[in-house]
């Protein structure tokens, strides 16, 4: 080809550089080999990151995406390559992280014709996409990469799937690389409604006993900085949502932590007595809220989100203002001053004297002993991922975050399976940091193939099995609220998890003792020479508290187990 015509594929590649891109995360197959084979011809910068299964890819490109705050990118061929993605795709969608999914598909003429490996993946991923593009001109791709991107990383992220017809990718190319984006029907939030913020600051100005919580959203916008000052100036405590963890430093003095189910009894206390609360960047999940109809009941509720649809979804606000969260607290933060919360302050303190975040030494060895000794061994300075389950909350509850992007858990889908390729992903995108990842013995075994990937890039991240031999939250549901009658969590037949690890040369310890947790996790922390695998044989049945069962509402909390029979709950688990 002449120097101003490339294949559609290497088009792609260009444009995916033009983006800034440096890893791609995927697995090869026939729909999309010329896009692979671009990966070679042009010469790129951009590192291919091939996993064993592209579930792995997506949730890879998701931990690089949350550990950076950058769009990821994804790299498939089609039908099933493609639909194993959906998870994935959903899990990003659902806690809004930027990625962009590249997917192969069958040559155009043959669409809808049940050709080979030909999956609608277009209509499939509607549900769970930000927004999604058939590519039907070779000549389009600098224009829809370009677009795709915007789309992506502006107002509210998300992922955004791109499906590309083989005789496209490896059709001639001949548009500017740097095409002009056509989108007249996507409008972004401008700025913030100043008569807004001087509602909110007069409610503020009024308030006695005021709290702030701090969502996602306010991570995604980077206002971290913005938080901790205008929190400090105008001295009001902060509380945090499970995937705001790090907006604001949680060992400050004024965080209470995470709230919700399973967060902090001081955090909860806090919402059931404020007078007014300031939800900025939280989409007021179920999670959060308990019973909706009882949820500060006594209290202004200020609702700030760059999303105008999750306003008034769950809860109706007083004051609701549509704006990015960084820009909302800076211009909020020239009209408050500080607050006179001494009392209130003074009040939740007494609350975190009263109910401290504690566990049992005694016995058998415990999730929560684990997390905590590995908190104080890496200073809280880890990035941490998780999957999904009772290990999930305890480490929430144990392993404070004080960094934005150095808490990687799946929220809204709470997807198993994504702590290792979160960890991995993570790794990829900041090398020079320690990466940890906390997992269950039933989650780990959805994508520990993975460990194959870390193998060969030689990433010395630090995974916990924190093996009970159960699906532990279901166990406990079901003791609590099923007269303990366990069914279709027991998890037995596990494989031995030391040797599973070596065999892909993998380090391997065991951890069985209380006695030896940081002999153990000292000696896992000096390993730098690849990935290494703690198996943490933890008691069988240890269940998670603080705990509001689904549907209660807040004041029904249970910080201790209980000692009488509990009705089935009437939400999720």
């Amino acid at each position: 080809m002449s120097n101003n015509v490339m294949e559609g594929g290497q088009a792609i590649i260009r444009c995916l550089e033009n983006e800034g891109v440096e890893h791609i995360f995927g697995y090869s197959g026939g729909a999309a080999i010329p896009i692979f084979d671009a990966l070679i011809t042009t010469e790129t910068k951009i590192k291919f990151v091939l996993v064993r299964h592209e579930q792995g890819a997506v949730h890879m490109a998701d931990g690089y995406a949350r550990a950076t705050g950058k769009p990821a990118v994804v790299l498939v061929t089609s039908g099933p390559g493609a639909t194993n993605t959906l998870t994935g795709i959903m899990t990003a969608h659902m806690d809004s992280i930027p990625m962009i999914v590249l997917t192969g598909q069958s040559v155009s003429w043959m669409l809808g014709k049940d050709a080979f490996q030909e999956a609608d993946i277009f209509g499939i991923t509607m549900p769970v996409v930000k927004h999604s593009y058939l590519i039907k001109e070779t000549n389009d791709i600098p224009r829809i990469v370009r677009e795709a991107f915007h789309i992506s990383t502006t107002g509210r992220p998300g992922p955004v799937l791109i499906d590309i017809p083989k005789d496209l990718s490896a059709g001639p190319c001949t548009a500017d690389l740097h095409a002009e984006m056509d989108l007249p029907g996507y409008k972004l939030v401008d700025g913030v409604d100043k008569n807004i913020i001087l509602q909110i600051a007069e409610a503020l100005s009024k308030s006695k006993r005021p709290l702030i919580l701090a969502g996602h959203g306010a991570m995604i916008a980077e206002a971290d900085g913005s938080l901790k000052a205008f929190a400090e100036n105008a001295r009001i405590p902060v509380t945090n949502t499970l995937l705001g963890k790090g907006v604001f430093p949680e060992s400050h003095e004024l965080s209470l932590g995470m709230l919700g189910m399973h967060g902090t009894a001081y955090a909860n206390k806090a919402i059931c007595e404020c007078d007014l609360l300031l939800n900025i960047g939280s989409r007021f999940d179920d999670r959060i809220l308990g019973k909706p109809s009882e949820f500060c009941k006594n209290a202004t509720i200020i609702h700030i989100d760059i999303d105008a649809s999750e306003i008034g979804k769950m809860i109706q606000p007083q004051i609701t203002c549509i704006a990015d969260a960084k820009t909302a607290i800076d211009e909020l933060a020239l009209h408050v001053p500080t607050l006179e919360t001494a009392e209130w302050c003074k009040h939740l303190d007494g609350y975190k004297t009263k109910y401290p975040l504690k566990f049992k030494r005694q016995g058998g060895l415990k999730m929560q002993h684990v997390i905590d000794e590995f908190y104080k061994l890496s200073e809280g300075k880890a990035c941490v991922a998780t999957d999904v389950g009772q290990h999930q909350m305890w480490a929430a509850q144990f392993y404070k975050t004080d960094r934005r992007y150095d808490w990687l858990s799946s929220g809204g889908a709470g997807t198993m399976g994504v702590g290792l390729p979160y960890c991995i992903g993570a790794a990829f995108s900041r090398p020079n940091d320690l990466h940890a990842c906390f997992v269950g013995d039933g989650g780990f075994q959805m994508t520990f193939f993975e460990l194959a990937t870390a193998v060969l890039h030689k990433l010395p991240i630090k995974i916990f099995v924190l093996n009970n031999h159960y699906l532990g939250m279901v166990r406990q549901w079901q003791e609590l609220f099923y007269e303990d009658r366990t069914s279709g969590v027991d998890l037995e037949g596990n494989p031995d998890f030391v040797k599973l690890a070596e065999s892909f040369g993998v380090k391997g310890f065991n951890l069985r003792r209380p006695g030896d947790v940081k002999r153990v996790l000292s000696n896992a922390l000096n390993y730098n020479d690849g990935p290494c695998l703690i198996n943490c044989e933890v008691e069988k049945t240890d269940n998670v508290f603080p705990m509001i069962p689904a549907g209660a509402a807040i004041e029904d909390m249970l910080i201790e187990p209980p000692n009488r029979k509990l009705e089935k709950p009437t939400g999720s688990t």
